[in-house]
């Protein structure tokens, strides 16, 4: 049978990503970010410590529900049919459906001989190997050697595997084992049968996915395509190599970002360097075709912060100015166009993570119709401090059945993070010891880092 793609003809076309993203949360019974609240009041706010003032942010739950539900308005693009060695980590658009019977002939489950009736048997001098054509049928007593996954001659008995059989000094075949009837023998459609289906839609391609599609006769999958990001990374400061000096420190979210945002599936576009220059931050925006855009730094209000009147000047829409979080509460969302959103991440390194995993990670999970993740909690082995009114992530190693605090977690502190596992979500307050705490897995801590940065 010839391969094809998943799907072909008008259903395909007629499905588009929102739709995909529907499926996906029916079938996983959750849906990507709960329930929308009102969106958040905009403005920069300062005063953290003052409930008053602190209060027009948004809080973090609410905050990723936004992003998550946000990224519906840019749901609506074409779906893509994918070669089979560049879809992996893409989510499948159409039901995987068998093109063939699974195996499609009889075959041989292990190396040995195949017999017909009951034995000894006379064995052919000519055996049977994977990737011929159909051999002769065999006769009572007659035995044919055969190698795995070659196909059974008609009129085959069983297989009867090398170490458990022998030949004489006339050399006919014996069996030192009892045998039976079809043993060692995978019938045709064993696994599956021509038309059957194989996963959903909404399912992940993973390495094993690959190789199922490809037994079943497919060169390409219909599926979401990746959302593609373009990184902007702002401040006259940073430097691209040597050691810092004369004021100057090096950049590291040039180089964390990208892999970063690929882990979480998108296409990452561009990564560009703009200073703190207003007109070249404004026209980077308003000519990006990216279906996100992601800035570094310059989310506050001080005299080189050009994201805010930036926004305000294109006409984008903000969804979210400022979260509940520490660190990263100067973080932002905006819509810049009907399929286009940005997101504003702090300068400072970790304040950064928080606002990828805040706001990023659920608008891209969206557009990749991915589902949300089941969450977890696991206890906490020592006190964790927290803010007052604000919550707080903090990176952490997993060790058995807790999660423990890792140090250097301060704003501008890549040194925690780069050891820990995942971030635990600590509530305004704080937590005490052996308190449950919902944890945020790194998307490398288990996956692999071959496997998620593909």
């Amino acid at each position: 049978m010839t391969a094809r793609s998943a799907r072909t003809g008008e259903d395909a076309e007629d499905l588009d990503v929102e739709e995909v993203l529907a499926l996906v949360n029916d079938h996983d019974g959750r849906t990507a970010g709960g329930s929308v609240p009102a969106p958040a009041a905009s403005g920069h706010h300062h005063g953290a410590h003052k409930p008053d003032a602190h209060h027009r942010a948004t809080s973090w739950p609410e905050a990723r529900e936004i992003a998550a539900r946000a990224a519906r308005s840019g749901a609506r693009r074409a779906l893509v049919s994918v070669p089979l060695d560049a879809s992996l980590g893409l989510t499948l658009a159409a039901p995987l459906t068998a093109l063939t019977d699974l195996p499609s002939f009889d075959t041989s489950a292990m190396d040995g001989w195949a017999v017909a009736g009951p034995g000894p048997w006379d064995v052919r001098d000519e055996g049977v190997l994977a990737g011929h054509t159909e051999p002769e049928a065999l006769t009572d007593g007659e035995a044919v050697r055969i190698a795995t996954g070659a196909r059974i001659p008609l009129d085959t008995t069983a297989v009867i595997r090398t170490e458990h059989g022998r030949t004489d000094d006339k050399g006919r075949l014996h069996a030192t084992r009892d045998m039976h009837h079809g043993q060692d023998i995978r019938p045709r459609g064993q696994e599956c049968r021509s038309g059957d289906q194989l996963l959903p839609v909404g399912a992940l391609v993973t390495p094993a996915v690959l190789g199922l599609a490809a037994a079943a006769g497919y060169d390409t999958v219909t599926a979401v395509p990746r959302p593609r990001v373009q990184v902007l990374v702002l401040g006259d400061e940073l430097l691209t190599e040597g050691t810092p000096h004369d004021g100057l420190i090096r950049d590291a979210l040039g180089p964390m970002l990208p892999p970063w945002l690929r882990a979480l599936g998108a296409d990452v576009t561009s990564v560009r360097r703009l200073g703190d220059d207003e007109k070249a931050l404004r026209k980077a925006v308003t000519g990006s075709d990216a279906d996100l855009i992601v800035t570094t730094g310059g989310t506050a209000s001080g005299p080189v912060d050009h994201v805010h009147p930036t926004l305000r000047r294109i006409g984008a829409e903000l969804l979210v100015d400022g979260v509940k979080v520490r660190p990263g509460h100067p973080m932002l969302l905006a819509r810049t166009k009907d399929d286009q959103h940005l997101v504003g991440l702090p300068g400072n390194p970790l304040a950064a993570v928080s606002g990828l995993l805040t706001l990023a990670e659920p608008l891209l999970r969206t557009l990749a119709a991915r589902p949300a993740p089941e969450p977890y909690t696991l206890p906490i082995q020592e006190a964790a401090h927290g803010h007052p009114y604000d919550t707080r992530l903090i990176p952490v190693v997993l060790r058995g059945d807790r999660a423990v605090p890792l140090h250097y977690n301060g704003p501008a502190m890549l040194r925690g993070i780069a050891a820990a596992d995942a971030l635990a979500v600590v509530p305004p307050g704080g937590a005490g010891s052996g308190q449950e705490l919902e944890l945020l897995d790194l998307p490398w801590a288990s996956a692999g880092i071959g496997v998620c940065f593909t």
